[in-house]
């Protein structure tokens, strides 16, 4: 089985999200910032007034590399596969898969969207990235 994430009492709204098809980001009540990855409290002012916002999922890609030999053996039947990271229109980023593309079609820019992908296990699902 593939490593997965462990929720904690900040990061549960944002998996929850994720198993609904809903990609989930912190705004800080107080001074309007905006973080990701979740916290309990803001990055800039320290307020704990965060508040959840549903994003649009669509960003383009800031980096990728592409992965030719798998970190553990549980990814090794997945590889090449590519791990991006990706600038969100609403001004966060995030590190995802990109899944279903040529890796010779994905470039610094690419336009893309986020997707769900299910995990073996039933209550982890994980956003990831399709190009646009």
């Amino acid at each position: 089985m593939k490593p997965l994430p462990k929720f904690t009492a900040e990061t549960r709204p944002f998996w929850a999200a994720a198993k609904a098809g809903e990609l989930r980001y912190q705004r800080c009540a107080a001074c309007k910032k905006i973080q990701f990855p979740p916290s309990s409290l803001c990055t800039a002012c320290w307020s704990g007034a965060l508040e959840w916002e549903l994003s649009n999922g669509r960003g383009s890609v800031h980096s990728f590399t592409i992965v030719e030999r798998a970190p553990l053996a549980e990814f090794k039947r997945d590889v090449p596969y590519v791990i991006a990271l990706i600038d969100l229109d609403e001004g966060f980023r995030i590190m995802v898969n990109i899944r279903g593309a040529d890796t010779s079609e994905i470039a610094i820019g690419s336009l893309v969207e986020i997707i769900f992908e299910q995990t073996e296990r039933e209550d982890v699902v994980l956003p990831q990235a399709k190009l646009a």
